[in-house]
C-alpha cells in the first residue's frame, strides 16, 4: 500500500509538471503573440509593456521565464496583475478558494447521498414502476442546466416569493464567510447546494444502478443466495462495495473539475465569489496572471482528485492494491 501511494505521489507531480509546462506554452510561448501584452492588458502605455517584460522576464530565454512565473506561483507568491494595477493573484485565490470547496463539499454531500439513495433503491425494485420513475426524474435533473434552473430559483427566492413564509429566510445573493456567521453561511449556500446537486444525482444514481445490477449477476452473489442470505443484505453488503468503483471514479472527476472551476455557472448565478467567478472575471478583461494561476489551481485539484481516487480504489477493492 505504501509503494502504492508513493508511485502515485509521483505520477502525480509529473503530470503537474506536464501541465504547467503546457500552460506555459500556450499562454506565454505562443509564436507571433506578445505575451507582455496580454498581461499589461487593453490599451497599455509603450512603459508599461516594458515594465511587463523586465517583471516577466520576458526578455530572457523560454526556461528562464518558465522557471521564474513557477517561482512567483509557488515560492514567493507575489504573482501581480497589471489589469488591476498590481492586485496580488495568490492572495486572491486563497480568498476564493473556501468558497469553491464550500460550495462543492456542501453540494457532493447531498448529490451522493441522493444519487446513492436512487441507485439502490431502483437497483432493488429494477423493472417496476419505481424504478421507472426514479430514473425518469434523475434524467430530468441531469437535462437541467445550473444556470436555467439556478435563475429560476432566483427568480422566486429572491424576488416573487421573497416574502413568504416559504423564502423569507433566503438572504440577499452572495457569501458569508462561515467564521463570521455559521447560520448566515448555510443560509446563502443550501439553495446553490441544491441546485448544483440536481444536476448529479441523476447521473450518479444511474450510474450506481448499472453497477449494481451488474454485479447482483456475478457468481458471489449466486453462492451468497445459496448459503441463505437475505437480498437487503446482498445487496448492500456485497454488491455495493464492489460497485463503488465506478461511483467513486465518477466522483473524483466531477469533484475535481467542479473545484478547479467547473462551478463557474453555479457561482456566478449566486454571485459566489470562488474560483469560477474569479477566472470569469478574469476572462472578460483578459487577466493573463489571474487566468495562468487559475488553470494550474485547477489542474491540480484535477490531478489531486484522480490520486485520491486510484488510493481509494485500494481501500474499496484490495486486488488494486498491487495492480
Amino acid at each position: 500500500m505504501i509503494l502504492m501511494l508513493i508511485r502515485r505521489l509521483l505520477q502525480m507531480l509529473f503530470v503537474m509538471f506536464g501541465i504547467s509546462v503546457l500552460a506555459f506554452a500556450i499562454f506565454f510561448a505562443t509564436p507571433g503573440a506578445d505575451p507582455s501584452a496580454r498581461i499589461a492588458g487593453r490599451n497599455a502605455t509603450p512603459e508599461t509593456l516594458i515594465q511587463v517584460r523586465h517583471d516577466f522576464g520576458l526578455d530572457r530565454p523560454l526556461p528562464v521565464q518558465y522557471a521564474l512565473l513557477m517561482k512567483r506561483l509557488f515560492i514567493t507568491g507575489d504573482l501581480t496583475s497589471f489589469v488591476n494595477r498590481g492586485q496580488e493573484v495568490i492572495p486572491e485565490i486563497v480568498a476564493s478558494t473556501p468558497v469553491t470547496l464550500s460550495l462543492v463539499l456542501g453540494a457532493a454531500l447531498i448529490w451522493i447521498a441522493a444519487g446513492g439513495l436512487i441507485g439502490v433503491l431502483a437497483a432493488a425494485t429494477r423493472g417496476s414502476w419505481l424504478d421507472r420513475g426514479l430514473m425518469i426524474a434523475g434524467m430530468i435533473g441531469v437535462s437541467m442546466p445550473v444556470y436555467w434552473l439556478g435563475s429560476v430559483i432566483n427568480l422566486f427566492a429572491q424576488s416573487r416569493l421573497h416574502d413568504s413564509a416559504l423564502f423569507s429566510w433566503v438572504p440577499p445573493l452572495g457569501y458569508i464567510a462561515f467564521g463570521d456567521d455559521p447560520l448566515g453561511w448555510f443560509k446563502t449556500l443550501v439553495i446553490p447546494w441544491c441546485t448544483l446537486a440536481v444536476l448529479y444525482a441523476g447521473l450518479y444514481g444511474r450510474v450506481l444502478r448499472g453497477a449494481l445490477i451488474e454485479s447482483l449477476q456475478e457468481d458471489y452473489v449466486r453462492t451468497a443466495r445459496a448459503k441463505g442470505l437475505s437480498e437487503s443484505r446482498i445487496l448492500l453488503r456485497h454488491a455495493l462495495r464492489c460497485s463503488l468503483i465506478s461511483v467513486v471514479t465518477l466522483f473524483g472527476l466531477d469533484f475535481g473539475a467542479l473545484v478547479g472551476g467547473g462551478a463557474l455557472l453555479a457561482e456566478v448565478v449566486f454571485s459566489l465569489p470562488g474560483i469560477g467567478k474569479l477566472t470569469f472575471d478574469a476572462l472578460q478583461t483578459l487577466d493573463l496572471p489571474v487566468i495562468m494561476a487559475t488553470v494550474i489551481y485547477a489542474s491540480f485539484f484535477v490531478v489531486a482528485s484522480n490520486a485520491v481516487v486510484d488510493i481509494a480504489y485500494g481501500f474499496i477493492d484490495p486486488r488494486v492494491r498491487d495492480a
